[in-house]
């Protein structure tokens, strides 16, 4: 799988604590949560990327 997929697998389990905190009413949590939640974004945009890249080369 690619590096991307791991690395968003891995950030979602990392942020489900401050998930948790942040729905207890931990403002700083939902900070963080919200931090999370854009770099989730920008990966999940790469390997929408890289998906593209996959089916236009033949799907290698």
């Amino acid at each position: 799988m690619s590096q991307n997929f791991d690395d968003l697998a891995a950030l979602v389990e990392a942020t489900r604590g401050d998930v948790e905190k942040a729905e207890a009413g931990n403002k700083a949590a939902c900070t963080r949560v919200r931090k999370a939640m854009q770099s989730m974004k920008n990966h999940a945009q790469e390997i929408r990327k890289e998906m593209l890249e996959a089916r236009d080369a033949g799907g290698k």
